[in-house]
């Protein structure tokens, strides 16, 4: 008689069923992905490596081919999707409105990480990506928009937006780090450069409207900080971030 599987051996065939096969090579997704899939078990069992065959390390030819010393402009097109356009065209809106050249590029840059990175705690997330290579103002105030979103400011005609009203519903309530995060912000040197990030974050879009990244290479190219070697190619303490939007189905 045929000894049942237990529940995660099941899991774990499954998994294998679900790798993807890339020619010659297993393509494996990454813990974070099967998390935000809902997928996770606490039963302990012995553990299984799967099929031992090559895995993908290195370049990923399902992808665009980067440049050997790729810019943040490779990014954008090369990497990041569609929803690119909410960055650029906040990032319009705030050329459009006269804001300095650092803030328009904070604007271009505020949702890097939801656009190719993580969704939550995306405003930390992005600020930690980009600290080595923009002023240290454009990366507190991506770092702070995300918790000066939930607060409305009348002086300068900043609402709740509806979207998260729908979104989060009408009684929702901050964690107590965006609290803690806002109060710090609100009294801030630079707290109205935060705020700028708020107040040309559009969150509707104009489907009909497309911008180009080109429309702001003379602007990066004044204030971004790019190293000799490559974004990613660098030794900055954020550079295995883009290595990894670059190689995101290396195994390791």
């Amino acid at each position: 008689m045929v000894d049942a599987k237990g529940p995660s051996e099941l899991a774990e065939e499954d998994e294998f069923q679900r790798m993807r096969e890339l020619g010659d090579f297993m393509i494996y997704r990454s813990a974070i992905n099967k998390l935000a899939d809902g997928e996770w078990s606490s039963e302990e069992t012995k553990f299984n490596l799967g099929p031992l065959k090559p895995s993908l390390m290195g370049e990923d030819h399902r992808l665009p081919a980067m440049p050997e010393r790729p810019t943040i402009i490779d990014f954008f097109k090369l990497r990041f999707g569609p929803s690119k356009q909410h960055l650029l065209q906040s990032a319009a809106l705030a050329q459009k409105n006269g804001l300095p050249e650092k803030m328009v590029l904070a604007c271009l840059l505020h949702d890097v990480s939801v656009i190719a990175f993580f969704r939550p705690d995306h405003g930390y997330w992005g600020a930690q990506m980009l600290e080595p290579y923009v002023d240290e103002e454009v990366s507190w105030a991506i770092r702070m928009h995300q918790a000066l979103r939930f607060f409305p400011d009348e002086s300068v005609g900043y609402e709740y937006p509806e979207a998260y009203a729908k979104r989060f519903g009408a009684d929702y309530r901050v964690e107590p780090y965006i609290q803690r995060d806002y109060d710090y912000a609100r009294n801030h040197k630079w707290y109205m450069s935060a705020r700028q990030i708020c107040l040309n974050d559009l969150y509707a879009f104009d489907p009909d409207t497309l911008v180009s990244i080109d429309q702001f290479e003379d602007i990066i190219g004044r204030h971004f900080k790019h190293p000799e070697e490559g974004l990613g190619n660098d030794s900055s303490p954020a550079s295995h971030m883009w290595r990894t939007l670059r190689r995101p189905a290396n195994v390791l």
